[in-house]
């Protein structure tokens, strides 16, 4: 995969943190930054590409906000908040998206049949042949889990080309940037050296998941005008993990 040759993808799984629903350092949902990642997946789908889309949910809630000495509420539990929030986050990018005239399907784990269809990964995957977004939430349905892992999991489980994980920076780097003005930026790593020296860009279970299937992620800068469309169209932004 190479920006000489590249190739348009056919199918493609983006895994979108709960920060691409609000401006930096805020939370909740803007619907600027809703309607701005809306327009960004209608245009990738107008090429033909077929788009699964991960929900994260750390706008709303993080789990790690309840890991207090004098919190009441059980980890679990708060993994199930957490999971909800992440339908919140999909109904309104459902919505954004739709009103650009793209069909969706919002889908979850979780079951709640008044607002999402259950995740069934043959239903999902006739969605996406169909021309459909489906837009995945709830993650695995189980706690203890990461949207990370739940991403690594549906990209195996559809077949996608490739998982696309979009941040708020240009890709992996060998360090944090906002604190180490010398932080490398990787153009490419492998799965082995991600692990290695331990870049925390995903959980190791969601890569550990990627490397036994040789399912390749790019980690890249959504924030950054064309960037989604260049890396769904085979060109190379951001960070390539591979084997």
């Amino acid at each position: 995969m190479t920006d000489e040759n590249s190739e348009k993808l056919r199918r493609i799984v983006l895994k979108v943190s709960g920060e691409g629903f609000c401006p930096e350092d805020e939370r909740g949902i803007s619907m600027n930054s809703v309607n701005h990642l809306a327009q960004q997946i209608a245009d990738v789908v107008k090429q033909g590409i077929q788009v699964a889309v991960v929900m994260g949910g750390g706008n709303i809630l993080r789990g790690a906000q309840f890991k207090a000495a004098n919190s009441s509420i059980q980890e679990s539990t708060a993994h199930y908040m957490g999971m909800l929030a992440t339908v919140i986050n999909g109904l309104a990018l459902q919505d954004a998206i739709e009103s650009l005239g793209q069909p969706t399907r919002l889908m979850s784990a979780l079951p709640m049949e008044t607002v999402a269809e259950p995740y069934i990964r043959r239903r999902a995957s006739r969605h996406l042949e169909k021309g459909r977004v489906v837009i995945i939430a709830g993650g695995t349905g189980s706690p203890f889990v990461t949207t990370d892992t739940a991403a690594a999991q549906r990209a195996l489980e559809l077949d996608a080309d490739i998982l696309l994980k979009a941040t708020k920076v240009d890709g992996i780097y060998s360090a944090d940037p906002i604190k180490d003005p010398n932080a490398i930026l990787y153009k490419t790593l492998t799965y082995n050296e991600m692990r290695q020296q331990n870049l925390r860009v995903m959980d190791s279970e969601a890569i550990a998941k990627c490397a036994e299937h040789n399912m390749p992620i790019m980690v890249f800068n959504f924030r950054k005008e064309n960037n989604l469309m260049k890396a769904a169209c085979g060109e190379h932004v951001g960070t390539l993990v591979s084997r």
